[in-house]
């Protein structure tokens, strides 16, 4: 029977994880069902890595559950067939072909040796890699490796896949490819948890987000739903045909108007932040044109992941995605 789009392959409760006198993780409910790309969002040490490997049978919780397709995660032997973990670094052996690599952690799974090498094909060709089938490890460039690393962790066909930082060190075309290649998985029914930093990354391929912060999840659910749940100023984008300096200065002049600042990219568009009633910025329209700045087009700018980041954890998350720190992430 094929499984079903609304069964919960992960689920946390009250998950708990200390160390000494540090909580790393504190009390922790989450769902996730089949097919989903779950999209994990925390600072250096929010607990992301903890729970990561806590699902992966690698690190006991102090207190609370989880369990993956129903097996409790202290099942260690039930749970290795049902979880593919990457870790943000793992290692590569020198002097070792792809194929061979991936041979290497078949036969640790203990695939026959007569089904290895269709298993080999299949997995490269489920991450883009045929290519580099016959290519030594240890000479791939660091976006070629991660999709080895995917192979590597799809080799023994789990059904949740734990990444993470996968995009982490990537260029923008590397990351293209991974974005694709994650998105691909979930469509063909694995269940995704996928942690970083790189938060228009994960907005773009995420079906739900968590957010978390110094080991308590802030947010979860649906990217739209957790936008909602934000309370802010609108952001608006205003674009002038006339002096933009003047436009400025008529700006600041509205009690509900904050935050004026010129766009980087149009040189006629002026950002602020708005507090008012749809009425109050009709008036502002008009006082524009009046004063000869002419609008030629105003927008609300969507609130994104970043915002919603910022907003919950009061980190900067610019600074966050340009953080390439390879270090545990408690």
């Amino acid at each position: 029977m094929k499984p079903s789009a609304e069964e919960i392959v992960v689920r946390c409760t009250g998950l708990t994880k200390d160390y000494d006198a540090v909580t790393a993780l504190d009390s922790l409910d989450l769902e996730i069902r089949r097919g989903q790309v779950f999209g994990y969002v925390g600072h250096n040490g929010a607990g992301k890595t903890t729970t990561i490997r806590i699902l992966a049978g690698l690190l006991k919780p102090s207190s609370g559950q989880a369990e993956v397709c129903g097996i409790d995660v202290s099942k260690t032997n039930a749970l290795k067939p049902l979880v593919g973990y990457m870790p943000d670094a793992f290692g590569v052996y020198d002097q070792m072909r792809v194929w061979e690599y991936l041979d290497f952690f078949g036969a640790a799974f203990k695939i026959p040796r007569r089904k290895r090498n269709k298993r080999v094909d299949e997995v490269l060709e489920l991450a883009d890699g045929h290519a580099m089938r016959d290519r030594f490890v240890d000479t791939l460039s660091k976006g070629m490796k991660q999709r080895v690393g995917i192979a590597r962790t799809l080799i023994h066909d789990p059904q949740v896949l734990l990444l993470d930082e996968p995009a982490s060190g990537l260029d923008p075309r590397a990351r293209v490819h991974m974005r694709q290649l994650l998105r691909r998985l979930a469509d063909a029914g694995k269940t995704l948890i996928v942690s970083s930093h790189i938060l228009p990354e994960l907005a773009a391929i995420c079906d739900c987000v968590g957010i978390l912060h110094c080991g308590s999840l802030r947010a979860f659910g649906p990217l739209d739903t957790v936008l909602g749940q934000i309370e802010r100023d609108r952001l608006m984008e205003v674009k002038v045909l006339g002096h933009r300096p003047a436009a400025a200065v008529l700006l600041e002049m509205f009690g509900t108007i904050a935050k004026i600042e010129p766009s980087d990219i149009e040189p006629a568009v002026l950002r602020f932040r708005f507090s008012g009633k749809d009425s109050e910025m009709v008036t502002i329209i008009e006082s524009l044109n009046a004063s000869g700045a002419r609008v030629a087009a105003m927008r609300e700018v969507p609130l994104s992941l970043e915002d919603a980041y910022m907003a919950i954890s009061g980190v900067d998350a610019e600074a966050e995605a340009n953080d390439e720190n390879t270090g545990d992430d408690a």
